[in-house]
């Protein structure tokens, strides 16, 4: 499932639009690269330590989860740290671990970045950082991209990668790792063309995660006001989800403005500056970057999809996930696991997984099959009976609404229906 996220955020934001391209940066880059950015320095969250326990939280998470009016939880990421710690104070709260209330440490900041070293010795080593983003991979190799690749602006950078951050308090399953892949773009645009492209990008990322089936009304736009906005930032929109735990960013979208290659034009003295080819002007261009975590979009979808109902007095698990998220297109179940039906079932198998995601399962009933697949998501099963051997046709179920019917193997291994098949096309 994770992979076919990736695949379909690709195709959407970088393979089919030919003024985007990919790119693959370094996880480990020179520490320059992040005292520029301001990582170094500003990467950081509010933390308390709870003098009973030693625990150490989050501030803002905790008082987040605190605060009972939306008003109040919005105004948590302008607040000072004397303020986080009054709010503590006069909110009575408790830490998380030992319950014990008016036990917090005041708050501090925390660099979320990892360190680590590298050398061949402790004498020559240095210290350098896992990368907390992919974007600052596009912003140094900007010039790089532009004169090799031939682009005119506007043009996007797309990358998905590892990325790492310390956190003080994870949790919540994917949603919030220190280990996760993130599927981000850097469009580059004129600073004039700025505001409509962000407001473009923030209408595809919203069209993507309900083309892909997340429930619209699960999804909400949050703009961050001015005193909300981070330091690099001329606007910010949070697609938000309506978690278990509460609404929360699933995608964020910025307009970094040229923060960020001023910033490394200025500590490398290497200019960044983009000639115009037509007007004749040079200038640093504005990005817009829409920011997706692969934890959280696959959270978001897995909730959505997921679905308990009542069949002939038992529970069916299901997860009705799009066809090209979830993790098999087809199922190739042989009604009994004897030949020759295990020969031609496993032939099925191989003319299928050469264009499709394929499960091959013989193990068990074909209903409690059936259940299995219905669990994971398999958009279809195709069962090879004995009248298979003699109609060449095999039986097609259909997850979501559970109706069979009869489809010549032929059919189903035409190409454009492994592709882009469904239940009703056959």
């Amino acid at each position: 499932m994770k992979k076919n996220v990736m695949d379909r955020w690709w195709f959407e934001f970088v393979q089919k639009r030919p003024n985007c391209v990919g790119l693959d940066s370094s996880v480990l880059m020179n520490s320059a690269v992040w005292t520029a950015s301001g990582h170094v320095d500003n990467f950081t969250d509010p933390m308390t330590v709870c003098g009973n326990c030693n625990s150490r939280v989050r501030v803002d998470q905790l008082l987040e989860a605190t605060l009972e009016t939306q008003a109040e939880i919005d105004a948590v990421a302008t607040l000072s740290l004397a303020e986080m710690d009054e709010l503590l104070h006069q909110h009575d709260v408790a830490c998380p671990s030992c319950k014990k209330t008016h036990t917090f440490q005041p708050a501090k900041k925390f660099n979320l970045l990892f360190r680590t070293n590298m050398g061949a010795t402790d004498e020559t080593c240095e210290w350098i950082y896992l990368r907390p983003e992919t974007a600052q991979g596009a912003y140094i190799n900007f010039a790089h991209v532009q004169s090799t690749m031939r682009k005119k602006l506007p043009f996007g950078v797309g990358q998905m990668g590892k990325s790492f951050r310390n956190e003080i308090s994870p949790g919540h399953f994917l949603f919030r790792t220190r280990e996760f892949e993130q599927l981000e773009l850097q469009f580059f645009t004129h600073p004039s063309e700025s505001d409509d492209w962000f407001g473009y990008w923030v209408d595809q990322c919203y069209d993507f995660l309900q083309k892909y089936g997340i429930k619209a009304e699960n999804l909400r736009k949050h703009e961050h006001e001015p005193e909300e906005l981070a330091h690099y930032a001329r606007a910010t929109t949070d697609i938000q989800f309506k978690y278990p735990f509460g609404w929360s960013e699933l995608w964020g979208i910025a307009n970094r403005t040229n923060y960020d290659l001023k910033k490394h034009m200025d500590a490398s003295g290497k200019s960044l500056m983009y000639q115009d080819p037509v007007a004749k002007e040079e200038f640093l261009p504005h990005v817009i970057e829409p920011a997706l975590g692969t934890g959280r979009v696959m959270l978001s979808m897995l909730l959505d999809a997921y679905d308990e109902e009542e069949v002939n007095g038992r529970k069916r698990t299901v997860l009705h996930l799009h066809p090209e998220i979830a993790p098999y297109r087809f199922a190739v179940l042989p009604l009994v696991k004897k030949e020759p039906l295990m020969e031609v079932a496993q032939q099925l198998f191989q003319d299928l997984c050469g264009n499709s995601s394929v499960d091959y399962d013989v193990a068990g009933s074909i209903g409690r099959r059936y259940r299995r697949q219905d669990e994971i998501g398999t958009p279809m099963c195709l069962t090879v009976d004995f009248e298979t051997l003699e109609d060449k046709c095999v039986t097609v179920r259909d997850r979501d609404s559970m109706e069979q019917k009869r489809v010549p193997i032929e059919q189903i291994l035409q190409g454009t229906a492994v592709t882009h098949s469904s239940f009703a096309s056959f």
